[in-house]
């Protein structure tokens, strides 16, 4: 019966976190929690108004999965990915989604065209509204809709947790006008899946990947302290 009691409130556990986990992820992902800012549990349990203990299981979880880093000194800060880390981030992703595209071009079908046309005008909208998180959201989305079509779950599931990490290193190292990536290149992909060319989709995918790394600067951000009551003041009195 103990066990039982166990598994049951382990899943619920989560389930509480899972809002207070994805509002920080997303502030991270969309850059309003650059590389380099702390996470200290009582400020966030503040703003979130919950028990520090829950702060602590969220942070947990996104050091899993290299979205911040917690130290015994220094508590848990958005993680800033180093320079070579950074370059093997990108050249990872060329390689896992080039090699995907085959089995992408297998299945893909006109709506799922459509639903990558209707990302990239969203995309172009928030450029056009200088609507930075937007812009990043949607800009990731395409990559991962793309990689989708496979109808491979897991590489699927691999290629959005390193477009969160991808979100990192432009924060870290990219132009402060840069936000995703360039919808023309999105609109070229989108070109070349519509002609079923797989030479010329693959090229442009690896070309995408150098482009955003020769735009990368690599100089590292400072530390801040972001105002959390602003960023969260929507999710106060998630359970904990």
């Amino acid at each position: 019966m103990k066990q039982e009691a166990e598994q049951k409130t382990g899943p619920d556990a989560h389930d509480r976190d899972e809002p207070i986990y994805q509002a920080l992820l997303n502030a991270i992902v969309e850059h309003q929690l650059p590389p380099g800012s702390k996470l200290p549990e009582e400020a966030l349990a503040e703003a979130f108004g919950v028990s520090r203990t829950g702060i602590r299981k969220v942070l947990q979880r996104l050091a899993a999965v290299q979205m911040i880093v917690l130290s015994p000194r220094r508590g848990a800060q958005v993680a800033t990915p180093g320079v070579e880390a950074s370059r093997d981030l990108f050249a990872t992703r060329s390689l896992l989604e080039c090699a995907n595209l085959p089995n992408v071009l297998a299945h893909v079908q006109p709506p799922h065209l459509a639903g990558l046309k209707q990302l990239i005008d969203q995309e172009q909208q928030a450029h056009a509204q200088h609507d930075g998180a937007a812009a990043i959201r949607l800009s990731a989305a395409f990559h991962i809709q793309l990689q989708a079509i496979s109808g491979n779950q897991v590489l699927t599931e691999t290629v959005t947790q390193l477009t969160q990490r991808s979100s990192l290193v432009i924060a870290a190292y990219g132009a402060p006008w840069q936000r995703g990536c360039r919808c023309d290149h999105h609109d070229q992909l989108l070109a070349r899946l519509r002609e079923r060319d797989l030479p010329g989709l693959t090229a442009a995918l690896q070309h995408h990947f150098e482009h955003i790394v020769s735009s990368l600067h690599f100089e590292r951000s400072g530390e801040t302290l972001p105002d959390f009551s602003r960023l969260f003041s929507g999710h106060k009195g998630a359970p904990s």
